[in-house]
């Protein structure tokens, strides 16, 4: 999921040498996945209403289900920081 976040978020912005993605696995079987960018970049990962935000959870959510990463489906939280 880690690597398919990455892809997305790097076609996306200008800077993507910036764009850093970490996956961090919890306690409660969930899985987090923290996406930073360059404050300039902030606005095209997050979207107007933060629609580009929910289709990338999206977009993430099918290729979790569609490869089986894990046996619960998890929750993603994006963390935009800068």
């Amino acid at each position: 999921m880690k690597e398919v976040l990455e892809i997305i978020a790097k076609s996306l912005v200008d800077y993507p040498e910036q764009v850093d993605v970490k996956e961090i696995n919890n306690e409660d079987q969930t899985v987090t996945l923290e996406l930073r960018v360059a404050e300039s970049d902030m606005g095209k990962v997050i979207g107007k209403q933060g629609r580009i935000a929910k289709a990338i959870r999206t977009v993430v959510k099918a290729y979790n289900r569609i490869v089986g990463a894990c046996i619960c489906e998890p929750f993603l939280y994006f963390n935009f920081r800068c």
